[in-house]
């Protein structure tokens, strides 16, 4: 460019340029959704898309953010109608691509509008595409009610949404409200990437509960088929407040404007937990608040999808950033985006004291023994794990011990343990990972935004810590099958050991899922009615016959029951062997356990000859908040 133009033709040409913009500005989409017949699980939504006379096609989203698979529910899409200028659009579905529809927009239209209905499931699904609402609440995830042109990245596509509820039902989300009456809420013009990260949680039993202490606001919105159940205790409020704390301590910077936990506490709603930049979405049973037993098992779960606020969301792996949810994501760092999270949302839990430090280790050592009984680890490769997550998630439970789940969350929480223990180790206690987590996921506040990484990073981050041989590290433990998985363990200090006592962990599992877990000794968990879900791979009751699928019937002669089967197991201490009687479809047979150990539960034990990392990577980093002062006694 000639650097001697006029002052006057470069004013010209910022009119001209300033004035395209503008017309070249893309009008919203708009999206109102109307959940009034929410609780018998069916959600309306009209569309009205600016489009131009000619060929459109509209896609259903496809791939969405943190799910890690095609999960769009489009076969729970119902009643499509298209119109323009008041008159009916026929529409066909792509043969090859199921989430596209193809129509023509007739001359003179400038939008064409759309109503479609979605059908929640009562069961069945997973994520967002699982069941989602029930008589007393619902999900609000958009992108189950959502249509957008193909081919336009979902940064670039504006949304101005709306909601309708059912009378007296309170609502929580991160979504910026623009303005609400009594029989509806209007939502600020954002992003589709923002609407769809954005989901509303809603329903008749409602409240929120504020966690002071931070310059950024924080909360938990918390919706229940009863209101028996959204009683929090003091102490485990203290736990959510004290999560905040140690967030902030941990990454010293947030990467959002406000944070929502949107906690739904139903028996009839899928049960998972779904992260968002400014929100989690987490689904747990009803008394999970209330009873030990769940409070226990889910303890952490917010942890976990608060941490991918910062790993996941705003550092997120450059293949899980397609920039659609028409595009496919790769897998082969979700060691990295669900396995750091994983370690680092299970020290946060202890940390915080939503779990205490023994019920974490019992936790740790459940992890390492079933990580450490993987057969289907000889084979594949944990990252392979993460490459097939979209085949392994909706995999049957039958023989997953041999083909493999989606391990990139466990054994990569021993893993990242492993490399704390050695930044540890190699800086003489100067040093942790925690360290990595600030500079690679710190740095200032800023609001919601994704900074793309590739293994390099990871690597060149870990060095700037502390310089080792992170490739052949990661290779050896990611990219090889079979490698022992305990390292981070033993290097922490502790080793794995089996005993006859029953962690509380266990104990908390086996009532709460209605099992007998007796696989580090027999070699499978047996559910309440008998079924056998799975066999490990060169157990005793793999070397003896039995297969996933079987029906425990009776154990040494007498009908199977929690008590009847572990008091057989203790017997092999004196009298060697186990005769299980086992249904097979229609067909029974008795199998002889070759077996003589008795019970035994995995327990993490301290190493004397080693120091003692563990304790110190789960003890707090935030200060304790200060005890109220007494008050003033009066003057005389």
């Amino acid at each position: 460019m000639n650097p001697l133009r006029s002052r006057g033709v470069w004013l010209s040409l910022l009119i001209l340029t300033s004035s395209a913009s503008l017309q070249a500005e893309p009008r919203p989409i708009s999206l109102d959704v109307d959940a009034r017949e929410a609780p018998r699980r069916l959600f309306h939504a009209h569309l009205s898309i600016p489009a131009s006379p000619g060929p459109l096609t509209l896609v259903y989203p496809k791939w969405i953010p943190g799910e890690h698979m095609p999960s769009g529910p489009i076969a729970d899409l119902a009643g499509l109608k298209i119109t323009a200028g008041g008159k009916s659009v026929a529409w066909k579905r792509d043969p090859e691509e199921m989430f596209a529809f193809h129509l023509d927009v007739p001359a003179g239209a400038d939008a064409v509008d759309v109503s479609l209905d979605y059908l929640s499931p009562v069961e069945g699904g997973s994520f967002s595409a699982g069941p989602t609402a029930t008589a007393q609440l619902a999900v609000v995830s958009w992108n189950t009610l959502a249509l957008s042109p193909q081919g336009k990245g979902s940064d670039d596509l504006t949304f101005k949404a709306s909601l309708r509820l059912p009378q007296g039902w309170k609502f929580g989300t991160a979504l910026p409200v623009a303005a609400e009456t009594a029989d509806r809420i209007d939502f600020a013009l954002v992003s589709f990437t923002t609407l769809v990260d954005s989901p509303v949680l809603a329903g008749a039993h409602f409240k929120t509960v504020e966690l002071p202490g931070d310059a950024i606001p924080h909360r938990v919105h918390v919706s229940a088929d009863s209101d028996a159940a959204l009683a929090a205790s003091p102490a485990l409020v203290d736990g959510w407040k004290r999560l905040v704390a140690e967030t902030g301590a941990l990454f010293r910077a947030r990467h959002y404007r406000s944070y929502s936990f949107l906690l739904t506490l139903s028996d009839h709603a899928a049960h998972f937990g779904l992260e968002h930049h400014e929100s989690s979405d987490d689904r747990v049973p009803e008394r999970a608040l209330v009873d030990d037993d769940a409070r226990r098992l889910f303890a952490g779960l917010l942890p976990h999808e608060m941490t991918h606020s910062w790993n996941g969301k705003y550092r997120r792996p450059a293949g899980l950033q397609p920039g659609s949810f028409e595009k496919p994501m790769q897998g082969d760092l979700l060691w990295v985006y669900e396995g750091l999270t994983e370690y680092l949302g299970q020290i946060l839990t202890a940390r915080s004291g939503l779990l205490t430090p023994e019920e974490y280790r019992e936790s740790l050592a459940l992890t390492a023994a079933a990580m450490q009984a993987q057969g289907g680890r000889a084979w594949r490769p944990l990252v392979d794990t993460g490459v097939a997550a979209q085949n392994l998630y909706g995999a049957r439970p039958g023989w997953s011990a041999l083909r493999r789940s989606v391990d990139f969350y466990a054994e990569s929480e021993l893993l990242w343990l492993e490399a704390d223990a050695v930044i540890r180790r190699e800086t003489k206690g100067a040093k942790s990972l925690d360290d990595f987590c600030r500079l690679f996921h710190g740095g200032e506040n800023t609001p919601p935004k994704v900074v793309p990484y590739a293994l390099e990073d990871v690597i060149a981050g870990l060095n700037a810590i502390a310089p080792h041989e992170w490739r052949a590290f990661w290779h050896e433990r990611v990219d090889v099958p079979g490698t022992d998985p305990l390292g981070g363990v033993v290097a922490s200090g502790w080793k794995l050991v089996f005993t006859d006592t029953i962690p509380q962990m266990q104990k908390s599992a086996e009532e709460r899922n209605k099992v007998v877990d007796v696989q580090h000794s027999l070699g499978f968990v047996v559910q309440e009615d008998g079924t056998i879900p799975d066999v490990l791979p060169d157990s005793p009751a793999f070397k003896a016959g039995l297969g996933a699928g079987m029906k425990l019937v009776a154990a040494n002669g007498r009908k199977f029951s929690r008590e009847t089967l572990r008091d057989s197991i203790r017997e092999t201490k004196a009298a060697r062997g186990i005769d299980l009687l086992v249904a097979n479809g229609e067909f029974y047979a008795t199998h002889y356990l070759d077996y003589d150990g008795g019970e035994r539960y995995p327990h993490l034990e301290m190493d004397a000859g080693k120091p003692d990392l563990l304790t110190s990577i789960i003890r707090p980093l935030a200060q304790p908040p200060s005890p109220p002062k007494p008050p003033a006694k009066p003057k005389p």
